[in-house]
Parts: C-alpha cells; sequence; structure tokens
C-alpha cells in the first residue's frame, strides 16, 4: 500500500521507509528535518543474497529518511507507539495515511506487509547505524575545529611514536571512507587497507587514557597548595590536549564500524544484523570506559578545589588558581561528553574569596553568642593584662639600665 510507512527507532535515531510520496508527507506534517538513509544501497546486496532477493527489488520501489532523536523526533515515536523486536531490539511501527493524517496499522503485529520483510528491516538497521555514527563523526570534526590549535599541537606534530601511528592509520581509514563514497561499498581490495588500523587505534585510545589518569594521580598526591596549583594548572593544559586524542581516536573507531557494516553488506548480508549489535556492544563498552576515566580526572580536580578553598586564607593566589583550573578541566570534559554522547552535567566550582574566608571566621566568632563574647572580652583583657605586664617589665628594665648609666657618667665627672 503506498499510503503506509514504516518507523524504525535504533535508540540513536529514527528511520521513515515508505512510498518517497508518503514519506515525504509524513515528514512535513510532522515538521521534522532529515537526511537520506542511502536505502538504496541495499538493493544490489540483498539481491545477491540467498532467499531475499524479492527484497531487493521491494526496496528499489520505497524511500528511506534518517533524523537523530532528538526531543522533536522522540516526541513523533512517542505519538506512534511501537512494538520492539526481540531479535534487534529496534523499535518499529508501521502507518497508515488516512486524510492526510497518519494512524497506527494494527495490523502490523501480523507481519503482513512487505515494509516488514527481516532483510529489509535488518539492512535498515545497519544503514541506521552508520549514519548515526558518521553524524557523531561529522559532530567531533566540530569540535576538533572548536581546538584547532591543540589538535596542531598534538595530533600533526606530535613527536610520540604511538600518536604518529595513529595519525597514519587515519589517513588511510579516510581513503577508504572516500572510495566507498566513490563506489558505494567496500570491497575486499578497500578493507585490506584498514584490516589493520581497530589494533592501532586501541593503542593510541589506552595511552591517552593512561596519560589523563597520570594527571589524576598527580593531583592527588600533591600535598602544598603551591604544587597543587601547578599540577592542577598541567591538568588544565595537558586534559585537553589528550581529550582531543581521545576524540579522534572514537572518531576512526566510528569510521572504521562504518567500514565494517559495509563489508558484511557486500560479503554475508544475512550477518548484518548480528554484526550491527556487537559494534554497538562495543561502542558502547568504549564510551563507559572513556566516560570512567574523564569522570575520574574531574574528580580530583573537585576534591583539588576543595582543599584549596579550604585554605584561601593562607594561600589568596594559589587557592583561586586551583578552582579556576578544575573548572576548565571540567567545562572541557562536560563539551567532549557531549560530543560523544556521554550523558552527564556538572555545575562549576566557585573559587572562595579571601575576604569572603575572613568575613566566615568573623561570622562564626560572632554566632558564639553572648557567653563567647563574654569569654573573647576576658581572653582579650588577659591578653591586653599580660602584654601590659610586659611592657612595665620592660620599661622598668629599660630605665633601671638608664638609671645604672647615667650614675656611671655622674660618677666619673666627680673624678674629673
Amino acid at each position: 500500500m503506498d499510503n503506509e510507512i514504516q518507523l524504525i527507532s535504533d535508540g540513536d535515531g529514527l528511520a521513515v521507509i515508505g512510498d518517497p510520496a508518503a514519506v515525504e508527507l509524513f515528514l512535513v506534517s510532522e515538521g521534522l528535518q532529515s537526511k537520506d538513509l542511502g536505502l538504496h544501497r541495499l538493493g544490489p546486496a540483498l539481491g545477491r543474497a540467498a532467499g531475499v532477493a524479492q527484497a531487493g527489488s521491494e526496496i528499489a520501489a520505497n524511500s528511506g529518511r534518517w533524523m537523530k532523536l532528538t526531543a522533536e523526533s522522540a516526541k513523533v515515536a512517542d505519538k506512534f507507539p511501537m512494538v520492539t523486536n526481540s531479535v534487534s531490539g529496534n523499535a518499529h511501527a508501521t502507518l497508515r495515511a488516512q486524510n492526510g493524517q497518519f494512524v497506527k496499522n494494527l495490523q502490523f503485529v501480523k507481519g503482513s506487509h512487505h515494509l516488514t520483510n527481516p532483510a529489509l528491516l535488518a539492512g535498515a538497521a545497519g544503514l541506521m547505524a552508520q549514519v548515526a555514527m558518521q553524524q557523531s563523526m561529522k559532530e567531533i570534526t566540530d569540535y576538533l575545529a572548536t581546538i584547532d590549535e591543540k589538535v596542531d599541537d598534538v595530533l600533526r606534530a606530535q613527536k610520540d611514536a604511538v600518536l604518529a601511528r595513529m595519525i597514519g592509520v587515519g589517513f588511510v581509514i579516510e581513503e577508504a571512507m572516500t572510495i566507498r563514497e566513490v563506489r558505494g561499498r567496500v570491497d575486499e581490495v578497500t578493507w585490506s587497507k584498514v584490516q589493520g588500523a581497530p589494533a592501532t587505534v586501541a593503542e593510541t585510545q589506552a595511552y591517552a587514557l593512561r596519560q589523563l589518569d597520570a594527571l589524576a594521580e598527580k593531583l592527588e598526591r600533591k600535598t602544598t597548595i603551591g604544587d597543587l596549583a601547578k599540577a592542577a594548572k598541567e591538568a588544565e593544559t595537558k586534559g585537553q590536549e589528550w581529550l582531543a586524542v581521545l576524540a579522534r581516536c572514537f572518531q576512526l573507531q566510528d569510521a572504521i564500524a562504518v567500514l565494517e557494516l559495509d563489508r558484511v553488506l557486500d560479503a554475508s548480508p544475512e550477518e548484518l544484523d548480528g554484526h550491527r549489535l556487537g559494534l554497538r556492544t562495543a561502542r558502547q563498552n568504549r564510551l563507559e570506559l572513556i566516560s570512567r576515566c574523564t569522570e575520574r580526572l574531574v574528580a580530583r580536580m573537585d576534591a583539588a578545589a576543595g582543599r584549596a578553598n579550604a585554605k584561601v586564607l593562607l594561600n589568596p593566589m594559589d587557592s583561586p588558581a586551583v578552582v579556576k583550573s578544575s573548572n576548565h578541566v571540567s567545562i572541557a570534559i562536560v563539551e567532549f561528553h557531549g560530543r560523544l554522547g556521554i550523558e552527564g552535567a556538572r555545575q562549576s566550582s566557585e573559587a572562595r574569596r579571601w575576604t569572603d574566608a575572613a568575613m566566615e571566621v568573623r561570622d562564626k566568632a560572632l554566632e558564639t553568642g553572648a557567653d563567647g563574647v563574654d569569654s573573647a572580652r576576658r581572653l582579650g583583657n588577659e591578653t591586653l593584662d599580660r602584654a601590659r605586664s610586659v611592657t612595665g617589665n620592660l620599661s622598668s628594665r629599660i630605665a633601671g639600665r638608664a638609671f645604672r648609666r647615667r650614675g656611671n657618667d655622674d660618677e666619673g665627672d666627680r673624678k674629673d
């Protein structure tokens, strides 16, 4: 039926598949911006696979659009309750247009419609994963552009052998992605160029994570506020650089995954959905690893800021510097998390001004009440009496010494 479309949600994005006119009508009616899913790429691959040749011809007659799962697109998904596929884990719904409006087709659960072809759904899920990762790669490119100086310092002028290998692998991966765009597939020759890339990128990622851990450990070891301020400043400058390295690694890993899915689609299309699920799990594991490491650094910076604030009276210059560095690191990590899709938020610490700390000491003294004031007065009087006693004794000694000196002088005059 030309007035029916299929909605697919994988948690990262929302795909709309169906007759081109129906798909366009749905997007316009819901006010959604989308990009081409590349559904046409499934036709040749599925057409070559045994038992799914029919799916290839069905795909040729349909259009596919994709959009990132945002607040707006999520509302659309909630508007049309979906059925979760126990195999793929994705949510599906078939919608039927009636008088320009779309309603859920309850017959979808029977799987009678051609849009529910398992090969088509599996292929579409694989394409959705690719488009989502390409969108993430674009966002990381934008992120790296905002810290271009750091990228130049770390990625382009890096003498470290580990990072040098990653830079070289990056060129190879980008070349393979270019060939993929031109040819529309990843053949054996193209794939052979990047087969060793995952190990190199993973090595660089591990190296960058160790560097961030080292910055966190250095903060923990410092005992004086002066040393802590130096370590915090180093974490501020070096931390941003290693975040750039991690972002580039993650970008390259997504690119490799895009190439992998194309290679599986070309060689073994029946295994596409299983491979997609494996890549998704591996990607989530990487995100969790990065999240734990960067959150450790934030925790150490927060602790350093707390220690600095507690000693701001004695360190009016170094303490605010520690808090400032802590906030800069935290802001950088929050932005980094946002680009990679790691959820979380943090409020920046506020430097405790020296005058605020002094006033707090004063206020605490005032809050002690009448007994405290009386005690303070008594203590003040006793201190003043002791001071007067010391001053009197000192004055007596000075006067006595002067009197004896004058006596000696008078005696010398008489002798003369």
